[in-house]
């Protein structure tokens, strides 16, 4: 297994201490929200039309690599329309009652945002087909041949839903969304945009250049270049400089052990065990998994995307490649051992 740390850095999920600490940093109107401009166009005019007919938005689903920004849009969508956000995880509800009981609990043009929704049970996530369309709750009382349906009115609410694999979500569910809005990996200049932004919240001082070297760094994450940011922000502190550079950002980097590509060290053993053990490849996704000692999970949701967006490895039928891409970057770090 690889090293935590490692995990804390390339990965787009939040850790505990970030969401307890993100909500002073996300954007806090969609003027503040940098990149995903599409996205953020057409939630825009779709709150701007719920408002004119004083009536709850149409339901949205989000998907998305963790980390791109799809829980702040939600709760600028809620700020937006004047609701309440209501927030749950998808895994967290176990019984249909707790579902249940969230939704009879909502006021009028609540918004309901349920992160991973894809984890959702599918007896759980029936209860959500009627509440969606028809704005009821129908439940059945009893078993057998005396069971009968009850229905229960709910008040008109938005459903935003969150999702890392949409292809996970069921059709009946992905059916009654009005919209579906698949996030991007940012640009670097997007992520400049957001680090200089972030620096000013948590009175970070960044000299030229710095914020866009971090931001080539982070794998196209608004999440891991603030995280980037914070920990270049300790070496400088420590370091006992006034201001960040761009040396105190390689420096930092190479402490981290990721790359001026952004590669941290399973991305690069992903990349020598496809070059070395198997010839560049094709190799099966569990014969790699069995190398390299990782769970097919990880590798599947955290590294891949990534390597594969960025052209580093291609993936085909008959297995994993190493792209061109790959190899002359592995022979780029070689030649500077």
């Amino acid at each position: 297994m690889f090293e935590q740390d490692e995990m804390e850095i390339i990965t787009g999920e939040a850790t505990s201490e970030e969401q307890s600490r993100e909500p002073s940093l996300r954007p806090v109107d969609f003027n503040e929200y940098v990149g995903q401009k599409k996205i953020v166009s057409n939630i825009d005019i779709m709150v701007k039309s719920a408002l004119l007919r004083q009536d709850a938005m149409d339901h949205v689903l989000l998907s998305g690599p963790p980390g791109l920004g799809k829980t702040s849009l939600a709760m600028i969508l809620a700020k937006s329309l004047g609701s309440e956000l209501h927030v749950i995880s998808g895994p967290a509800i176990d019984k249909k009652g707790d579902l249940a009981a969230i939704l009879t609990n909502l006021a009028p043009r609540d918004v309901l945002f349920i992160d991973e929704i894809h984890r959702m049970h599918i007896s759980i996530e029936e209860i959500l087909y009627s509440a969606m369309e028809d704005f009821r709750l129908d439940i059945v009382i009893g078993q057998g041949p005396s069971a009968r349906t009850m229905q229960i009115s709910i008040p008109p609410f938005t459903l935003v839903g969150a999702t890392t694999r949409s292809g996970l979500i069921s059709n009946p569910l992905r059916d009654r969304f009005m919209a579906h809005f698949h996030f991007d990996f940012y640009s670097s200049d997007e992520l400049s945009m957001i680090v200089d932004n972030n620096a000013e919240k948590l009175g970070i001082k960044l000299e030229s250049g710095a914020s866009y070297l971090i931001a080539s760094c982070a794998r196209g994450t608004p999440r891991i270049a603030i995280r980037i940011l914070r920990r270049v922000r300790d070496y400088c502190f420590v370091r006992g400089g006034s201001a960040v550079n761009t040396d105190d950002v390689k420096k930092a980097l190479e402490m981290m052990d990721i790359d001026d590509q952004g590669l941290g060290r399973m991305d690069r053993k992903i990349l020598e065990v496809i070059a070395d053990y198997y010839s560049g490849g094709p190799v099966g996704i569990d014969a790699l998994c069995a190398t390299i000692g990782e769970e097919r999970g990880t590798i599947e949701d955290v590294f891949e995307p990534y390597l594969l967006k960025e052209g580093y490895l291609i993936r085909t039928s008959r297995g994993r490649m190493i792209a061109d891409k790959g190899i002359k970057h592995l022979e780029k770090l070689d030649g500077c051992v």
